[in-house]
């Protein structure tokens, strides 16, 4: 199936060699429950770069209203004990609070790889429809498993307790998932058919991809 919902929280950060273990119980053990218990969480998961402390996180939400929502926002506003000690090791944070524009496939896959672009004046629509067209074939690929488009839209809303803990978040525009469980065709794809070139020549202004991440844990709701 596609990405579970019509909404998304991504993000992607560093973390210090030092903090890794703890990260990871911290994130596997509190921080994955605690979202996934929220009203309106769908799928929580992290992934890691091979060999380096870079992550990408990504929730998956029924809905954009739910980025407003009272539970939500209550629990950013009240982080506990752990991840208030946690929350300052967040480095180089990118957190996007996004629409889902389009997305294919099914499930999760070993691998991700992530673009995130932003359009040219004026050929935003250019743009969009040439990924929907790409990405809705992407899947068919040997190796790779789904591909989405997220537009980023940030709700207007005050800067949250775990905001001000971690600084200022920094925030991409669009962004465009590749999983897959074959590393090789994920690049290849991330090449052609999305490389630079190519969006460029589509209506991209600005295009940066990322190295490969591997997928490390996965929550639902009924896991929690």
């Amino acid at each position: 199936m596609p990405l579970l919902g019509k909404a998304a929280v991504a993000m992607w950060w560093n973390v210090a060699e030092e903090h890794l273990s703890e990260f990871h119980e911290w994130h596997s053990k509190e921080h994955l429950p605690e979202r996934l218990a929220i009203p309106g969480f769908e799928r929580g998961s992290r992934w890691q770069r091979e060999n380096s402390g870079a992550f990408f996180v990504i929730y998956e939400l029924t809905a954009y209203e739910v980025l407003v929502s009272e539970a939500y926002r209550a629990r950013l506003n009240n982080p506990t004990r752990w991840s208030t000690t946690m929350m300052p090791l967040h480095r180089d944070m990118v957190r996007s609070q996004c629409r889902v524009a389009a997305s294919y496939g099914r499930g999760l896959a070993t691998f991700m790889r992530t673009i995130r672009l932003s359009p040219e004046d004026g050929r935003a629509d250019q743009l969009e429809q040439y990924l929907r067209q790409a990405l809705s074939k992407v899947p068919e690929r040997f190796g790779v498993t789904g591909a989405h488009l997220l537009r980023t839209e940030t709700p207007s809303a005050p800067a949250t307790r775990e905001q001000q803990i971690r600084g200022a978040d920094a925030a991409a525009d669009w962004i465009v998932l590749v999983p897959g469980h074959n590393e090789a065709a994920l690049k290849a794809v991330c090449s052609v058919v999305l490389g630079r070139e190519a969006l460029r020549e589509s209506g991209a202004a600005a295009v940066d991809h990322d190295e490969p991440f591997r997928l490390v844990h996965a929550l639902v709701p009924q896991d929690v």
